[in-house]
């Protein structure tokens, strides 16, 4: 697979997305068989080229952090390749009190004691990518400044992120980190086109942060090969962007609705680096095949306009 520099980081040019590999949310449901289908999936991303691999330890509680320290164990090659990423921040309601409501939390001591429970959990020394996960209205960037100071003077993190930040957020925090924030983790696909208008991926090519693209495929809308629910009041925008989509795959020789998604992306000069969270392997493996389609800049805004939903001014 094609490579991509993340600061002193060099890994594949697209990302596995581990949110999924318990199959669940909830950790009492996440039995043998979601493991084991968790486990098959890390492998089957490694095999196909993936080495950029994007945790969080929301996710199911953890679990999904632990799943994949199992791999590791397991799989040598893996452990020495893999580069990781992980996110924290976020606050599940009633933690640690009851009263506690959801929410979301950038106090140094959480910062740091979260990095510890991820390396646990995945039973690594160090997290190579470490990104708060989202805004946190009371976030104080001298305080996150200090946690990431200390995480990266014993080793445990190497380079430091966001994710979900407006560009204003991401300033703010910068300005008072000695070290550079080298990621941006944002929602961006034919579905969701907010980063290209609110100033999100032009502050990532002026400032060269690497935007990181999660539900790259607008959650599965982009790739669903069922007919589209007229009774869906955005069913003609849908159709019409599914259209445009197959007209493309039918120029470019084996390309696919998720090759065209993805192809969109990484035509971006920010160079997004889509993030891939399918459980099935054959899914993993097609989208690695994104990388061999190239669209042309006519490809592009046909996409663009059919996604806005109306021509450009």
């Amino acid at each position: 697979m094609k490579t991509i520099t993340l600061g002193s980081l060099k890994c594949s040019r697209l990302a596995y997305g581990c949110w999924r590999l318990a199959g669940t949310w909830d950790p009492a449901q996440a039995d043998a068989k979601r493991q084991a289908d968790g486990e098959r999936a890390v492998l089957a991303a490694w095999e196909a080229g993936y080495t950029l691999f994007d945790h969080a330890d929301i996710y199911c509680d953890g679990l999904a952090e632990t799943i994949f320290g199992k791999v590791l164990k397991q799989a040598p090659e893996l452990r020495r390749g893999a580069i990781l990423a992980s996110k924290c921040g976020i606050r599940k309601k009633g933690a640690p009190q009851p009263p506690a409501p959801y929410r979301y939390d950038f106090s140094a001591d959480y910062i740091v004691a979260s990095c510890e429970q991820s390396l646990q959990r995945l039973g690594v020394e160090v997290i190579h990518l470490y990104q708060l996960h989202r805004p946190d209205y009371l976030c104080d960037p001298d305080e996150v400044a200090g946690a990431f100071s200390r995480l990266k003077q014993a080793g445990k993190v190497l380079e430091f992120g966001v994710s979900n930040f407006r560009p204003s957020q991401v300033t703010a925090l910068q300005k008072a980190c000695p070290m550079r924030l080298i990621v941006n983790q944002v929602e961006v696909s034919l579905k969701r086109l907010t980063c290209l208008e609110d100033g999100t991926l032009d502050q990532c090519l002026a400032e060269k942060m690497t935007p990181l693209a999660w539900s790259p495929l607008g959650g599965g809308m982009l790739v669903d090969p069922n007919p589209i629910d007229l009774r869906l009041v955005n069913h003609a925008h849908r159709i019409a962007l599914r259209e445009v989509m197959d007209d493309i795959i039918r120029v470019h020789t084996n390309a696919t609705r998720t090759h065209v998604a993805m192809a969109w992306l990484l035509k971006h000069p920010a160079q997004i680096v889509p993030i891939i969270g399918s459980v099935q392997p054959e899914r993993i493996r097609e989208a690695a095949g994104a990388l061999d389609l190239t669209l042309s800049r006519e490809e592009w805004y046909r996409l663009f306009e059919a996604a806005r939903g109306e021509r450009l001014p």
